[in-house]
């Protein structure tokens, strides 16, 4: 076989070359960091665990609450919400870079031409035309390049879970500040038909002055207490319009551009099945993430590893040359060649040890923050779980207070026309009414917005199929 030919044989045997010299792997296996996984919720007593058919793909779970107008705004966040829209950039980058270190793993095969005229002024000029094809390769012998495309993959499988978070965290902000809206139109509607009760109360009060049966400071009294039912009611607008704002900006609109009109609220909250404390680990994206950033960071000490062992590279070339364009395609003026080549450091001060502690002390950090997640987690789904039975209660509490208050202020207000009591009696009893009322739709509006957290919490809502 003549050499040229030789040469292309050489080049044509690279591809399975590096599919044969794989290296064993400088780096340590992975193995998955132990974390406290508990048998149970402890303030899960109530609660059904959720069977397999329950907890099933988190979907569009704002749909568990049955309101029309957050559905449909919840279902914007995918295309209009900026930080969402960082977080799917920042998961295409991670996965451009995996493909960008796979492409490692192979030969690179370069063209290059070149021509030049050259030559003196007795001797005449002389032409020099070259084309040439060649390809280089570092054989993966102690599995840097592997171990850098695992830590890509894993980090783009992070990036993936990031993704899911700033998506969840989103969906969760919006329902929250939505249901805070529509708590306020509950509160203002109370607030509109207390101050219509304050304006009569205050007619019959000036009506007793008048008569000569009141004091003006009753009328005085009457009058404070509906400027100061007045003040809350523009105190709610404010607040409506500041959460309003805060659901354009989530849905990636201006402020200007977005309004939300009034409408009742149903202070609706879904039973929410909760499944055993293990299931957790796999729902919640922080964790997934977490998880994945310790394999990331695994691989890294065996990144750091490989410099102990020499950079090994093959290459090879093959092209012709000439003095004129045709001469670049006849055999006889082949030109080829190959070789190898390989490098190692023999003193650095240390320096190779030093990465690979400080990947092994990279590595231990990130598990620890990922135990940490995991806490974290553990005790996020608790304080909700928690939270929920307590608001509950409440709210059977609140409903009474509420009702018994109502009744105190009807009595006092018709004791007052008896002239059994005098108007002092009749503003606490109102206020203390107006109190309970407010207290009762708060409590509602607790129990929503804790049932968003719980969800979040738990990683996502629950979808029968």
């Amino acid at each position: 076989m003549s050499n040229p030919m030789r040469a292309i044989e050489f080049l044509r045997l690279l591809p399975l070359a590096a599919f044969l010299l794989g290296g064993c792997a400088a780096g340590p296996a992975y193995v998955k960091p132990g974390t406290p996984e508990p048998a149970a919720f402890k303030e899960a007593q109530g609660w059904s665990p959720a069977a397999p058919a329950d907890a099933l793909d988190r979907g569009p779970w704002w749909t568990l609450f049955n309101d029309p107008v957050l559905n449909e705004l919840a279902g914007q966040i995918e295309v209009s919400n900026q930080n969402v829209a960082a977080a799917v950039a920042s998961y295409a980058q991670s996965r451009a870079l995996v493909q960008q270190q796979r492409a490692g793993l192979f030969p690179s095969v370069s063209l290059s031409t070149s021509g030049e005229r050259s030559g003196t002024r007795n001797a005449g000029a002389d032409n020099n035309y070259r084309l040439n094809i060649g390809t280089s390769w570092e054989p993966d012998l102690w599995g840097r390049l592997r171990a850098g495309v695992t830590a890509a993959s894993a980090n783009a499988q992070a990036s993936a879970a990031d993704l899911a978070s700033a998506r969840l965290s989103a969906q969760g902000e919006l329902a929250a500040n939505y249901f805070v809206v529509r708590q306020t139109d509950a509160q203002a509607a109370l607030l509109a038909t207390t101050i219509e009760g304050y304006r009569r109360v205050l007619q019959i009060t000036r009506n007793r002055f008048d008569a000569g049966i009141a004091t003006k400071s009753d009328v005085l009294q009457a009058q404070t207490q509906l400027a100061n039912a007045q003040i809350d009611a523009l105190s709610l607008a404010r607040q409506r319009a500041q959460f309003e704002h805060a659901i354009a900006i989530l849905l990636g609109k201006a402020p200007a551009d977005f309004t939300l009109a009034s409408a009742p609220w149903q202070p609706f909250v879904p039973e929410i099945p909760v499944g055993v404390p293990s299931a957790l680990l796999q729902r919640r994206p922080d964790i997934a993430a977490a998880e994945r950033r310790v394999a990331s960071a695994n691989e890294q000490i065996g990144i750091a590893r490989s410099a102990y062992y020499p950079n090994i590279s093959l290459n090879g070339s093959v092209g012709n040359a000439g003095s004129r364009v045709s001469d670049l395609f006849s055999a006889s003026n082949a030109l080829w060649s190959f070789g190898l080549s390989a490098a190692q450091s023999l003193f650095n001060a240390g320096a190779t040890r030093a990465s690979v502690a400080g990947a092994e002390a990279g590595q231990q950090a990130a598990v620890a923050r990922y135990r940490q997640t995991v806490l974290d987690a553990f005790g996020d789904v608790e304080n909700q779980l928690s939270a929920t039975r307590v608001l509950a209660q409440q709210l059977v509490l609140r409903r009474q207070a509420s009702e018994s208050a109502d009744q105190v202020e009807a009595q006092m207000l018709n004791r007052y026309k008896a002239g059994q009591v005098g108007y002092s009696d009749v503003v606490q009893a109102q206020a203390s009414a107006l109190s309970a009322r407010r207290a009762l739709v708060q409590a509602q509006g607790d129990r929503q917005s804790t049932a968003i957290s719980l969800i979040q919490a738990l990683g996502g809502g629950w979808q029968a199929q």
